[in-house]
Order: structure tokens, then C-alpha cells, then sequence
């Protein structure tokens, strides 16, 4: 998880654009040929995309940008303290 790219996610894309991509990623990972780099490679930008995904839904329920952006990073950063 990179807080920049998030940040650049959410500003430049829209929730269905991000949705659109996460769809395409998600389904590039099934493929048997796929190799162990390229799937740690998806699986960052996923959780990146994912990010701008929960920024989108914090600015529209009226949350400040940069709340919700330090308010993701403290949830995941939460969630891996707890593991």
C-alpha cells in the first residue's frame, strides 16, 4: 500500500473506472501463466485501486480528502497490527 498512488487513484479516476480495472486485474490473476513478480505486482496495485475505491466512498459520505486518506492507512496499518 502506497498512500501517493492512492492519492493519484482517487484524484484522476473515477469509482467505475477503478471498478472497470480491479475487474480486469482480478481476472488477469487466474491465468495459470501468470508468475509469482507479476502476481505480487497486481496484488499491490489491487490494494492500491482498492484504497482509491474506499477514498471515493469516504469523500462522497462527506469526508475530508486527506481524512479519508489517513483514515484507510490507519485502518489497514490497524489490521496489520491486530495479525
Amino acid at each position: 500500500m502506497k498512500l501517493p498512488i492512492i492519492r493519484q487513484f482517487y484524484q484522476n479516476n473515477s469509482s467505475e473506472d477503478l471498478e472497470k480495472t480491479l475487474d480486469v486485474l482480478e481476472s488477469f490473476t487466474e491465468f495459470r501463466g501468470v508468475s509469482d513478480e507479476e502476481l505480487n505486482i497486481v496484488g499491490e496495485m489491487i490494494t492500491n485501486i482498492c484504497g482509491a475505491l474506499e477514498v471515493h466512498k469516504s469523500v462522497a459520505k462527506g469526508q475530508p480528502e486527506k481524512d479519508a486518506l489517513n483514515g484507510f492507512a490507519q485502518k489497514v496499518m490497524g489490521s496489520i497490527d491486530r495479525a
